[in-house]
């Protein structure tokens, strides 16, 4: 069931992507609430998982690629619409590149892809409570606000909506901003723990590093 829930977030992106790129002003507007529901089953599916005691490595391995293709897409597209720098994208996409081909090395072996962090402080950056609830925060928060500033600024000249665009623009610019910062301090960790499994593959991985 969770894995289900975790597909049915393709047809969701497509059809959001449809409503931004060529929908009227009010499916434009319309199309944040429908962002944020999909976004929210990110959250879903692992509950699922979870409750049914069914969490598995394709589970996981699953969910981060869906995570990817929504945060990649959706950056894209934000860029491409100019309610952001093309350098967001840029760095996000570098940094994706590097630590999913790092952590394929170890699902290679097995092991999901938070299971391979062996210091208490890459478990916390990366898999922590806080940082996971801060990232995804910031990520919703800037996806839905861009959204929603780019649907005002489809309104007519002079209308009170309208005036509310750039404002908002502003605002959830350096919210994108916070999120680029976070998605940077998760990924360090996982690039250090990649390149230490790529120098030691001889090391064993049962014993967890102190740090």
């Amino acid at each position: 069931m969770a894995n289900l829930i975790t597909l049915s977030r393709f047809p969701l992106l497509l059809g959001f992507i449809l409503m931004l790129y060529l929908g009227n002003p009010l499916v434009k507007l319309l199309s944040v609430p429908f962002l944020f529901a999909a976004l929210l089953l990110d959250t879903v599916d692992g509950l699922v998982a979870r409750r049914q005691n069914n969490v598995s490595l394709m589970g996981s391995v699953l969910d981060i690629a869906l995570d990817r293709v929504y945060e990649l897409a959706l950056w894209v597209a934000l860029a491409d619409l100019r309610a952001i720098p093309v350098a967001v994208p840029l760095i996000v996409i570098t940094r994706t590149t590097l630590t999913d081909a790092l952590r394929s090395i170890g699902v290679g072996r097995g092991k999901a892809p938070f299971e391979q962090l062996q210091t208490k402080l890459g478990r916390f950056l990366v898999g922590s409570a806080w940082m996971r609830t801060g990232y995804s925060i910031s990520k919703i928060l800037a996806f839905c606000g861009l959204t929603l500033a780019l649907a005002l600024r489809e309104f007519p000249e002079g209308a009170a909506l309208r005036s509310a665009a750039e404002p908002l623009l502003n605002a959830f610019q350096v919210v994108a901003w916070v999120a680029v910062g976070f998605c940077l301090v998760r990924g360090v960790p996982v690039i250090y723990s990649g390149y230490r499994r790529v120098r030691e593959p001889g090391r064993s991985e049962a014993a967890p590093e102190t740090s």
